[in-house]
């Protein structure tokens, strides 16, 4: 079943004209697995992750998905190449998270990935929900710091902006949003049929794969609840990027209020996007300075 998942990324991505090296990489490293005469399972429990990388073409970024897959039978890769990544599918991966309660994290705190759910747990803001004390907070920020432990977090790694660690800059992300949304417009970009919020099972959300130096990206229209409720589904663009064990996601939507009305603005890294805004343009200026 491994290598079925890992040939079935290759066709995803070869649909979606991702980079050739790429596809190759899936299918060489299928192979590999269909070749193997051990039990992908016993190399794990045996060894972690570096004994499936010393299968031939299994590098860190697919001996993760592997791992994946052999936890919990789903590879969040192929959730999002195929469009059903959603905001409450995410939080709901955490013991404890139940779908309403996803629900009301996403509407109440506009919280969409794991690390800001982390962070709303820590500041108290996850606390002030209704039907969080501070035991279910508790328990969830010790799940979510084992969940998480391979990712750097502000949390876990105090750093002064921009940003949390390894994540890509955000003059790279607006660069990758204003090449999605015009290819958007032109119709040239491949589309894919999400599951959700698509009765009709209408290929429409057009996806974008691209890389800046080691950095792999992925950018779709948001396809959330909120998204479609708000009526942002082609404002919102969801980022996700991936750079050898680093892997996260944001959003960029266009800010509505304050110094950076009208402007697009990575969402939880405005300061980043005002400094970025005012060292390209030249005359933004704000009581900081920036």
């Amino acid at each position: 079943m491994v290598a079925e998942q890992l040939e079935h990324i290759a066709d995803l991505l070869e649909a979606q004209d991702a980079e050739l090296f790429r596809i190759r990489a899936y299918r060489f490293a299928a192979a590999s697995v269909r070749r193997s005469t051990a039990s992908l399972a016993e190399l794990l429990d045996r060894g972690g992750r570096p004994q499936l990388e010393r299968l031939p073409g299994v590098g860190r970024s697919i001996s993760a998905s592997i791992e994946e897959y052999l936890r919990t039978r789903r590879i969040e890769l192929v959730d999002r190449l195929e469009g059903h990544v959603c905001p409450e599918d995410i939080l709901t991966r955490v013991p404890g998270i139940g779908p309403a309660l996803a629900t009301q994290i996403h509407e109440q705190l506009g919280v969409e990935t794991l690390e800001q759910l982390e962070a709303a747990a820590h500041d108290g803001r996850l606390e002030r929900q209704p039907g969080f004390g501070p035991r279910r907070v508790a328990a969830i920020r010790g799940v979510l710091d084992s969940m998480l432990r391979n990712r750097a977090t502000p949390w876990r790694a105090a750093r002064p902006e921009p940003g949390p660690i390894d994540a890509p800059p955000v003059s790279t992300l607006l660069e990758i949003d204003e090449q999605y949304r015009a290819a958007a417009a032109k119709d040239a970009l491949p589309m894919i049929a999400p599951t959700r919020f698509n009765p009709s099972g209408k290929a429409w959300l057009p996806i974008l794969h691209t890389r800046r130096g080691r950095w792999r990206f992925t950018a779709l229209y948001s396809n959330s609840a909120r998204a479609h409720r708000l009526g942002k589904t082609r404002d919102w663009i969801v980022i996700f990027y991936e750079r050898d064990e680093d892997e996260g996601q944001c959003t960029i939507v266009t800010e509505f209020e304050g110094e950076l009305a009208s402007w697009r603005v990575v969402r939880g890294r405005e300061a980043e996007c005002l400094r970025h805004y005012s060292e390209v343009h030249g005359w933004l200026w704000t009581s900081q300075g920036f």
